[in-house]
């Protein structure tokens, strides 16, 4: 709501500036308040064809067109310095103002028309080799920028437009960790698109164009929290479905400890998640926290599992949608126990059959390795030799009781392991759920954080904005997101529910793609990948 307020008084203030400004251009100075013909009269004042408007209606390139648009008038009326050029651009209506009231300031005809006229002018002096004439051009040339400014003009324009690309449109990304192996490797790069599941307006405003919220080598945050506008999401090209990979803002990602390998939420220390030597730089002051907007928490990549409304459980690895099993990835991922006989296993086929160093979490003995594969991979390994057993890894044995797993609440939800987990409602917009301090776990986090409510339980009894209730109508949507490798993936099952104001895009296609395998930079890319759609990795 708060945008389409900006619009529409935006659009007003600078209707009612043309209304004063035209007149002093010889229009009427109604025409200035009519809808589409103060864009035509506009155009032609600067020297445009009238139907040059049009280009207003299509969305995004209208900036660009406005932005010339508010450039040349302002130069109609002879302001030609850098800075009158800033100023219309971000205060076109203030700016029209002025040159209306001001008893200085006259109209001086369409710039476009006359900067053409004056470099013909220039042009038919140095062709019939008029020195003087030529001179003289040069020097009163209102028009003249020099070098400095010229490429001024062309970094601001160039960043200006990349940054807005990648705010409205598309954004590039880099797959960090492996967590959606083997669909989307470690150094995919990918381009993701803010359309598909609708652009989302920014919630901050000052920033350092083209990062997303680190500044390399200073090591401190590239923006500013304040001022901030209020989340906005225009209409979307289509929704979200199950088993989509999407690009969100990291749910848990507001309080956050950076450190050089990865990024620890307030969280994760409080669970004791944390390694311990980092876990004492935070205990000690050493490392600070750092408070985080919604739209630069770090961004993750996973498959959507499920959507609002859905009720989702796992039994045996399997997961189940509604109590029907879900469809499963095709390179769907496991950790495996793979023994093999006294002479070894012959490693040299791992990587042309997408196994990589990493993929070996440890070895067991001199016999055994632990290796995430999926069940293609199994299959491979296994038909190395006879001999060879590949078992699934016990995770029961790994996670057992541990607090690791959302809603961290082993009292009421005891026993929840990445293999066997749930079950759980996703919450969806409009859905009523009860709520008890037996199954208030679940869905604190949304009540309290996503959805701004004040929350507090007093001798078993819970209230919200200070009113008793034994049930919760929800605000938002919300989704459950999980990794392809899952025995070596944080996701959903460790943070949960994905608010839909935390989408940030579909990732659409993989332009380029690097490994670590290989000897030298040419056999580290992996060409196979590269502008390869993401929407045909199943």
């Amino acid at each position: 709501m708060w945008f389409l307020i900006f619009l529409i008084v935006s659009y007003v203030l600078l209707s009612i500036s043309l209304f004063f400004l035209f007149p002093k251009a010889g229009e009427a100075g109604w025409k200035g308040l009519v809808p589409g013909l103060n864009f035509v009269v506009w155009c032609q004042l600067i020297g445009r064809r009238g139907w040059h408007a049009a280009w207003l209606l299509l969305p995004m390139v209208n900036i660009f067109i406005y932005a010339g648009m508010a450039i040349d008038m302002v130069r109609s009326f002879r302001k030609y310095e850098f800075w009158h050029s800033v100023v219309a651009v971000l205060f076109a209506p203030f700016f029209f103002f002025y040159l209306a009231f001001s008893g200085e300031e006259e109209y001086d005809g369409p710039t476009l028309i006359k900067e053409k006229e004056y470099k013909e002018q220039i042009a038919e002096a140095a062709a019939s080799n008029q020195k003087r004439k030529l001179q003289k051009l040069q020097a009163n040339n209102p028009y003249r920028k020099s070098a400095a400014r010229e490429w001024a003009e062309a970094i601001i324009f160039a960043v200006f437009a990349a940054a807005f690309i990648r705010m409205f449109l598309i954004e590039a990304y880099v797959i960090p960790t492996p967590s959606m192996e083997g669909s989307l490797l470690v150094g995919d790069f990918l381009f993701v698109s803010k359309a598909h599941y609708g652009i989302r307006t920014p919630e901050t405003v000052v920033m350092v164009p083209l990062l997303h919220n680190r500044i390399p080598i200073l090591n401190t945050e590239s923006y500013l929290k304040k001022p901030s506008l209020p989340y906005y999401r225009l209409p979307a090209l289509e929704s979200i479905d199950r088993n989509d990979p999407v690009v969100f803002n990291f749910p848990e990602g507001d309080s956050v400890y950076v450190f050089p390998d990865r990024t620890w939420s307030i969280y994760d220390y409080r669970r004791g998640a944390v390694p311990p030597a980092q876990a004492r730089m935070i205990k000690s002051g050493a490392k600070k926290l750092i408070t985080r907007p919604m739209d630069k928490k770090d961004h993750y990549i996973k498959r959507c599992i499920g959507i609002s409304g859905d009720s989702l459980q796992v039994i045996n690895r399997q997961v189940y949608i509604n109590g029907e099993p879900a469809k499963n990835p095709k390179h769907l991922q496991y950790m495996y126990i793979v023994t093999f006989p006294a002479g070894g296993i012959n490693t040299s086929k791992f990587p042309e059959w997408g196994i990589s160093s990493g993929d070996i979490i440890a070895q067991q003995g001199n016999q055994s390795y632990i290796i995430i594969l999926s069940d293609e991979q199994k299959a491979k390994v296994e038909s190395m030799d006879p001999n060879i057993t590949v078992t699934p890894v016990d995770m029961s044995k790994l996670d057992g009781d541990s607090n690791k797993f959302f809603p961290h609440d082993t009292e009421h939800f005891p026993g929840w392991t990445a293999d066997n987990y749930g079950p759980v409602y996703i919450p969806k917009k409009g859905a009523t759920v009860k709520i008890s301090p037996e199954n208030l776990a679940l869905y604190r986090r949304v009540i309290e954080v996503y959805e701004g409510n004040k929350l507090a339980v007093r001798d078993g009894r819970i209230f919200i904005n200070g009113e008793e209730t034994d049930e919760y109508t929800f605000k938002m949507n919300y989704y459950w997101m999980m990794g392809d490798n899952r025995h070596n993936s944080e996701d959903s099952r460790v943070w949960g529910f994905v608010p839909e104001d935390h989408v940030v895009g579909k990732p659409v296609i993989i332009w380029f793609s690097t490994s670590k395998e290989g000897n030298n930079i040419f056999s580290r890319i992996n060409w196979k990948r590269i502008f390869k759609p993401v929407g045909n990795l199943e």
